[in-house]
């Protein structure tokens, strides 16, 4: 059994939560009289591990804080820690994105590498950050493509009145990402999303002899107090910004953009047309 990887330590958000975790479980296996080998022989866990988590080097995994509580008998009382790591478990940038895509009312993407994050299946994502060099670990990719499975809630229309749009070049409906097997189910998940009333998905030809997006993928955060935020993506990092200055540059951008690509009806037709490629 595992565990994850703490954040960064200068995530003040999550060294809190850890520091406050660690010390309950600390707490409660001394008052039990166990030592932390006896304790994570009865979780399952090696004293390295417990080790770890008891000096807020590792994330506990739910199941860890489970066995924790049914072992020191806590009544519920540790299992209930899982809401306060359920959050601080991903990476900083992934929680301060997630909270930005809970208050847009409009969230637009172009991609031209890779489907974008929102749409990804869980195996597109993990064979996305499996082929990362250098490597992440086990653990790490892990981590990695729970964060993202986390933020794909954002698209439930139940979740709150916000509308999305997505375009995607073609050029990322034919990469093979993972295999023939992973890209027919991420094909078919993009047919069932692009479907939902709070979706549109497009897609840019690799024949348009115009094409407004070469310069990269990017998307627009249009927030309900009116301001919108930008990230453009680049190796290494994302650029972040709300000066209206450029934000109002990539809305045009995006706005050209939209308009040569396919329609979300012809984009459907041509996202089934490659879907019916791959199994041929």
């Amino acid at each position: 059994m595992s565990v994850w990887d703490a954040g960064p330590e200068d995530d003040e958000e999550a060294g809190a939560v850890m520091r406050t975790v660690q010390r309950q479980l600390k707490l409660w296996r001394e008052s039990a009289g166990l030592t932390q080998a006896e304790f994570g022989a009865a979780i399952g866990y090696g004293e390295e591990q417990v080790s770890a988590v008891e000096r807020g080097r590792r994330i506990p995994r739910p199941e860890y804080l489970d066995r924790a509580d049914e072992v020191l008998s806590a009544g519920g009382r540790l299992a209930a820690l899982k809401e306060d790591l359920a959050e601080v478990r991903y990476p900083k940038k992934v929680r301060d994105l997630k909270k930005l895509e809970a208050d847009a009312v409009e969230l637009c993407a172009y991609n031209n590498s890779v489907i974008q994050g929102l749409l990804q299946t869980v195996e597109y994502t993990r064979a996305i950050f499996n082929a990362r060099r250098p490597p992440f670990t086990d653990d790490e990719v892990e981590q990695q493509v729970a964060a993202r499975s986390a933020r794909q809630k954002i698209l439930d229309p139940s979740t709150g009145p916000r509308v999305f749009s997505f375009v995607q070049c073609e050029s990322t409906l034919r990469r093979p990402i993972g295999g023939r097997m992973v890209m027919r189910q991420q094909l078919e998940r993009l047919l069932e999303v692009g479907q939902w009333r709070n979706v549109d998905l497009q897609v840019l030809p690799l024949d348009r002899e115009e094409n407004a997006g070469t310069d990269g993928s990017f998307r627009l955060l249009k927030l309900r107090n009116g301001a919108t935020v930008a990230f453009s993506e680049a190796p290494l990092s994302s650029r972040v910004t709300t000066d209206p200055k450029e934000t109002t540059v990539l809305d045009i951008r995006y706005g050209v953009i939209r308009a040569q690509a396919l329609s979300p009806q012809e984009s459907l037709a041509f996202i089934g047309k490659v879907l019916g490629d791959t199994k041929t």
